[in-house]
C-alpha cells in the first residue's frame, strides 16, 4: 500500500508521467495478485497438490532360505522399487480430454472400462468435477503390506 501512495505522490509532484505511473501500479497489482494467490493456497494444502505418487519398495525376506529344487535364483533376490510420480496437471488434462471423445466412441469406452472394473459414464465427467477429484485425492492414501516367504512388499498411493 505505501508503494501505491508513493507512485500516486510521484506524480502529483510531475516527478513521473501518467503512463510511468500506470505502469508501476499495474506491476503493484500482479504482484499484489500473486501474493493474495500465494496466501490462498497456502491456506488451503489441497490446492498445493502437485504429484499423485505410487512408491512400491520389495526387499527381500532375511528369514528366507532357499532350498535344493527351488526356481529361483540369487538374482532373484534384487530389491525391486518402483517410484512414480504423475503430475496432477497431467491428470486436469486426462481428464479434460474426454470431452474431445466422438460421441460414437463413448459406449465403446465406457463398455471396455466396465470389463476393466471401472463402472462410471464418461459422458457425466464436467470441469467441476475434475477439481473435486483431485481435492479427493488429496485424502487418498493407500498403504498396503505384503510378505511371503521370498519377499516383503510395500506399495502406498498418496497425493503431495
Amino acid at each position: 500500500m505505501k508503494n501505491r501512495r508513493k507512485i500516486l505522490d510521484m506524480l502529483a509532484e510531475n516527478k513521473i508521467t501518467a503512463e510511468e505511473a500506470d505502469r508501476l501500479l499495474s506491476l503493484m497489482g500482479d504482484e499484489t495478485e500473486e501474493n493474495e494467490t500465494a496466501e490462498l493456497k497456502d491456506k488451503n494444502p489441497l490446492k498445493n497438490l502437485k504429484y499423485l505418487r505410487v512408491v512400491v519398495k520389495t526387499i527381500p525376506n532375511p528369514e528366507y532360505q532357499p532350498k535344493n529344487g527351488d526356481l529361483f535364483t540369487d538374482d532373484d533376490d534384487d530389491n525391486d522399487n518402483v517410484n512414480i510420480r504423475v503430475p496432477m496437471t497431467l491428470i486436469r488434462a486426462g481428464m479434460k480430454l474426454t470431452s474431445i471423445i466422438p460421441p460414437s466412441a463413448y459406449n465403446q469406452v465406457d463398455s471396455s472400462l466396465k470389463e476393466k472394473g471401472f463402472d462410471f459414464d464418461l459422458r457425466n465427467i464436467k470441469p467441476e468435477n475434475i477439481e473435486e477429484l483431485i481435492n479427493a485425492l488429496g485424502d487418498l492414501e493407500v498403504n498396503v503390506e505384503s510378505k511371503n516367504k521370498r519377499k516383503n512388499t510395500t506399495v502406498r498411493v498418496y497425493a503431495e
